[in-house]
């Protein structure tokens, strides 16, 4: 227990009260000389008067919910209204104390706050035991198409045999490809993963073969490349189906080879390399129609592991909204309860086209604008309530410039389409009669999970 308060009278009281009650009492007399002592001193719970000379007792709750402090404050004031009060309770104070007191009073509210402490501290146990049981590396998930993609990381973890993971953009491939290595014997050794459809094409074959000194203008020394990189582990090629035909033939013949040859060189290099791919692209439509070598196809599709979206495991929701409030807890600073009956069957309805990456997006963004300690509909974008098309609400405002009205336009109909074709990026770039590449570069501007 920490009492502070620049009344040295009353220091003396609530240490005398809290000691006899059975407490370990530290006091400060000073919001600053609180902070410091916090180095050394670890309370449970902290009794703190508003107004103190210099740093206020808000403000002394402010800062502790900034460190992250799992201290539970009180504070105190005998300038007492309701105003003061539910400022306090912004600030992360749990409870507030008007003086003059009774030691009643004081003991009371003490005794709710280990009562909410202990109920707190037990449903994280057991939430922890929960996310264990329904847990298989990052990945979260208690629903039936989870249990089946967790039995099937089980099963190939072992093997070197190549996997084929498949999914919506969001549905977490590189999570279940990090899964897989860190369970298989090459846990050890590294892990390299690279998005073929972010590095350009003329870059791309210096990037996974390596190139020597002089291979190009730019090459300036040796480099080796991601194989390389990767010998003895894994290496994760996350949409692979963006590979051009050139290179589609290279990354053939080091697969089947197991070597592979710098650029600007005429030795082979010998690699071991367990290899894991991803894409979100139908590869059986891309090789009908010449895009993808059907080889290269058969050599990767040895195992396929289909990653289930979002919406076909609602069931997963609570814990995953758990999870991610817990995790930006910690990153933000706050001290989030979690989240209303209300708020979670909203996002039930909604179709989450970004899946899992959306919902993480979604929650970090909600927490930010949240004025309280409970997640609310209200603090949800209006695409997930469903009250107005983005397009009508700012047409609506008498906006005029063209150049914001056309990105939200944009932003809509990109989001409409991923929604249309369930996430498929190559489908989705179809339907708004734009090039794949284009449509990767807008997906990136706008931010969109």
């Amino acid at each position: 227990m920490l009492v502070v308060d620049d009344e040295e009278n009353l220091r003396l009281v609530l240490r005398t009260l809290l000691t006899r009650s059975g407490y370990e009492v530290q006091v400060a007399k000073s919001a600053e000389e609180a902070l410091v002592g916090l180095s050394q001193f670890d309370p449970d719970f902290i009794l703190a008067d508003v107004r103190m000379p210099g740093m206020s007792g808000i403000d002394l709750c402010r800062e502790l919910t900034a460190r992250g402090s799992t201290a539970t404050a009180i504070v105190m004031s005998a300038f007492g209204s309701l105003d003061l009060a539910l400022e306090a309770m912004k600030a992360g104070a749990y409870d507030y104390l008007g003086k003059p007191f009774k030691h009643d009073e004081v003991l009371l509210v003490l005794r709710k706050a280990e009562e909410r402490e202990a109920l707190r501290r037990e449903n994280k146990v057991l939430r922890e035991a929960v996310r264990k049981q329904h847990r298989l590396g990052e990945m979260l998930g208690k629903s039936e198409p989870m249990q089946l993609v967790f039995k099937t990381m089980e099963k190939v973890a072992g093997y070197t045999t190549t996997v084929l993971l498949q999914g919506a953009s969001g549905t977490g491939k590189e999570l279940v490809a990090r899964g897989i290595h860190q369970m298989s014997p090459r846990a050890g050794k590294a892990f390299v993963g690279v998005n073929c459809g972010a590095i350009p094409e003329t870059l791309m074959e210096s990037e996974l073969f390596g190139h020597k000194r002089g291979a190009f203008t730019d090459a300036s020394s040796d480099k080796r490349g991601l194989f390389e990189e990767a010998h003895q582990g894994t290496l994760f090629l996350d949409e692979v189906g963006e590979l051009p035909l050139s290179l589609q033939v290279k990354l053939l013949r080091a697969l089947q080879e197991g070597k592979v040859r710098r650029l600007g060189d005429t030795k082979d290099i010998s690699v071991d390399v367990r290899l894991l791919a991803a894409t979100v692209r139908d590869l059986t439509t891309e090789v009908k129609e010449g895009r993808f070598r059907e080889d290269l196809y058969y050599r990767l599709n040895v195992l396929q592991l289909t990653l289930p979206p979002l919406r076909e495991r609602t069931g997963d929701l609570p814990i995953l909204v758990d999870h991610f409030v817990e995790k930006y807890n910690a990153r933000l600073g706050t001290r989030m309860r979690g989240m209303s009956p209300e708020a979670l069957k909203l996002l039930m309805r909604y179709a989450f086209p970004g899946n899992v990456r959306e919902l993480e997006n979604m929650i970090e963004r909600a927490m930010v604008m949240c004025e309280g300690d409970m997640l609310t509909p209200e603090d949800f974008p209006e695409r997930v309530k469903g009250r107005q098309d983005p397009i009508a609400l700012t047409l609506g405002t008498g906006e005029l410039s063209i150049k914001h009205t056309t990105r939200v336009i944009e932003e809509t109909l990109i989001r409409r389409a991923l929604g249309q074709t369930n996430g498929n990026r190559t489908a989705a770039s179809k339907l708004l009669e734009i090039s794949h590449r284009a449509l990767l570069y807008k997906i990136k501007d706008y931010g969109i999970a």
